[in-house]
């Protein structure tokens, strides 16, 4: 099993309310989605592992039993081009639970179709494979899901 802490402080949100059906399909895999406070936020490691991909608006952990855990800070941040995100991780790089990757403000983002709705997903896991913690806020560390295998 694997425990999926949370990146960040936020209120938590099931994928379906992520306004990406990419997300909100749970196409890419199932997960849960955080809805961030406002202020500036050094968005952790959700588990300990292998930085598989970084980019400003996102970021792939896959965890030591396997799993990657994908964050994506937004939806259509992409179109930002890095703009308001300062990456604090490298590709390649071995983190630990909580590991500094991104630095943001979601308040500061903006644009037409832009949200900030992060969601974090245990790509290509079976839809059943994830338990949601219960919570309705959570503060970086908490447990946000955890993914049977």
């Amino acid at each position: 099993m694997t425990r999926v802490a949370a990146p960040c402080p936020g209120r938590v949100l099931p994928l379906t309310e992520v306004p990406d059906p990419v997300f909100s399909s749970a196409m890419v895999g199932p997960g849960i989605a955080l809805d961030p406070a406002p202020e500036e936020t050094t968005v952790g490691a959700p588990v300990t592992g292998k930085v598989i991909k970084v980019h400003p608006h996102a970021f792939v952990i896959q965890g030591e039993d396997g799993v990657g855990i994908l964050v994506h800070l937004g939806i259509n941040t992409v179109r930002l081009e890095g703009e308001g995100f300062e990456v604090l991780a490298q590709q390649g790089d071995q983190v630990t639970q909580g590991d500094p990757m991104v630095r943001w403000t979601p308040g500061n983002i903006s644009g037409e179709g832009i949200s900030t709705i992060i969601p974090v997903v245990a790509l290509d896991q079976p839809a059943d494979s994830v338990t949601p913690t219960d919570a309705s806020e959570v503060s970086p560390g908490d447990a946000l899901f955890d993914v049977a295998g």
